[in-house]
């Protein structure tokens, strides 16, 4: 079944808990916001919009040209105000892919917009997301680095997703996946999925994926070589501003 018409939704609100505003934040000159903007426009999949949770969030992107959907600033989770921007930017329906992309990932590599969509070619599979190989010893034991469990072949590049968690897993010898927190969902399981309660995995592991796997959703992730940086610490702020600083 193939992606006709993607539409990445990039949820942003000010109130983040560890770096208060941030999508506001300067990064040589521009708001971390318009940096994730741009790179999901330079990805060329289709029309990007911001889910604004505050109007100066909207006020930022509107005014490097950007287009930002304003939404109710209580939402519980970021999918919940992907869901509305997409009624307020789309009420035709004539988007049948939704990508939400996370608003704090400044130095994303445009082509893992792409990547997202490839296991949405299986017609089966209701939401795709993204894994990366972990080469870091700490990270196979890191509580914050989020493990996919997927049965990738030598050679495989897609595979379905069977589990996520905080701990190490699988166990005994063999690749660790770090999971990466890009999703592209077909429109009708986005709208299943907010109607959803969240699941007793979910709240235990606080991993929202858990919900759709837990309510019998299939979730397919494609295999990827980068990890973009997640802003979600002053430190991380410094490092994507070094990342991105000017070489000349």
């Amino acid at each position: 079944m193939a992606v006709t018409a993607p539409l990445i939704v990039i949820p942003a609100r000010m109130q983040a808990t560890r770096l208060p505003g941030k999508p506001l934040a300067d990064i040589h000159g521009l708001p971390m916001i318009v940096h994730v903007w741009r790179r999901a426009v330079e990805a060329g999949v289709g029309p990007v919009v911001v889910a604004a949770g505050e109007e100066e969030i909207a006020q930022a992107v509107r005014a490097h040209g950007g287009v930002a959907v304003l939404t109710r600033p209580d939402h519980p989770s970021g999918s919940d105000r992907v869901w509305e921007a997409v009624g307020r930017f789309d009420p035709a329906g004539r988007h049948d892919v939704i990508v939400n992309l996370q608003g704090d990932l400044p130095t994303l590599d445009p082509a893992l917009v792409g990547a997202v969509l490839a296991p949405l070619a299986e017609p089966s599979v209701d939401l795709a997301t993204l894994v990366v190989a972990i080469t870091r010893a700490e990270e196979r034991t890191d509580p914050n680095v989020v493990k996919a469990v997927v049965g990738l072949a030598p050679g495989q590049r897609i595979a379905r997703a069977l589990y996520f968690s905080r701990a190490t897993v699988p166990a005994n010898d063999g690749p660790l996946y770090h999971h990466l927190g890009i999703y592209a969902y077909r429109r009708a399981a986005l709208e299943r999925f907010v109607a959803l309660e969240p699941g007793v995995l979910e709240r235990r592991e606080k991993l929202e994926q858990l919900r759709a796997l837990e309510h019998g959703m299939r979730i397919d992730a494609a295999l990827v070589d980068t990890v973009p940086l997640g802003v979600d610490t002053p430190a991380d702020l410094e490092r994507a501003r070094a990342l991105l600083a000017d070489p000349s």
